[in-house]
């Protein structure tokens, strides 16, 4: 049975801590998502990223369409599900790294990055841009996690 390896919540109470956040702050996500703080192409390449580290297969369908629709290259597209940032838009280029380190600290970047992100960005897109790796996290998670109990239930033959 091949190892399951992509993140997933380990207990309930990581779940509800990322469920009580997205609560307390809805407001504020559903600002980012309306205003054009953050364009949705731009939005997208950041999920792609966050997803691609997570690998989330569900999120990675979604936001590849989404990232489509909203304008982004299919060759774009490919290359940051691959991991790979070299055809995006040169001004969104810190915030992509930037996503990518985020998640793969777990959503515990180094200060010295997330100060960079503030010094490029300025504090109120830096926010916002947070508020969206948080969003695709869970989501990630949520899909990451889904299929770990799949994985489980059916001795390895379902879920990867």
């Amino acid at each position: 049975m091949d190892k399951f390896s992509r993140r997933i919540y380990h207990n309930p109470g990581q779940f509800w801590e990322d469920f009580r956040f997205l609560m307390k702050n809805r407001s504020r996500i559903r600002a980012v998502m309306k205003q054009n703080l953050i364009p949705p192409a731009f939005r997208e390449r950041l999920m792609m990223a966050v997803t691609t580290v997570n690998g989330c297969r569900y999120c990675s369908y979604l936001h590849a369409r989404e990232a489509l629709l909203a304008g982004v290259p299919e060759t774009e597209v490919e290359a940051l599900l691959s991991g790979v940032v070299d055809h995006c838009p040169k001004e969104e280029a810190a915030a992509i790294f930037y996503a990518q380190h985020w998640a793969e600290s777990d959503a515990n970047p180094d200060p010295d990055a997330r100060q960079k992100l503030v010094e490029v960005y300025g504090s109120d897109i830096a926010t916002a841009i947070e508020l969206v790796l948080r969003m695709i996290r869970v989501g990630n998670l949520m899909g990451n996690t889904w299929d770990y109990f799949l994985y489980r239930i059916s001795f390895g033959r379902w879920g990867l």
